[in-house]
């Protein structure tokens, strides 16, 4: 059974060309934390969530899976 995906920040790393060590930086975190949020291994806060957007500027919505079709 595959693992659920909750956020996509991974994925919008990669579309912004952006990388984990980046946005480690740009929220003063530690890259582990951010490498477990990337692999869906834990959630980020949903403060951080919205910190996350801020830096990478999206909206906050862009970084979650839809649970809608």
């Amino acid at each position: 059974m595959s693992k659920p995906v909750y956020n996509r920040i991974k994925a919008v790393l990669a579309e912004k060309g952006k990388t984990n060590n980046w946005l480690a930086n740009e929220l003063d975190m530690n890259t582990n934390t951010i490498s477990k949020w990337c692999r869906n291994d834990m959630q980020p806060r949903i403060e951080n969530l919205f910190l996350v957007a801020t830096v990478l500027d999206v909206d906050v919505r862009e970084l979650l899976i839809s649970t809608k079709k």
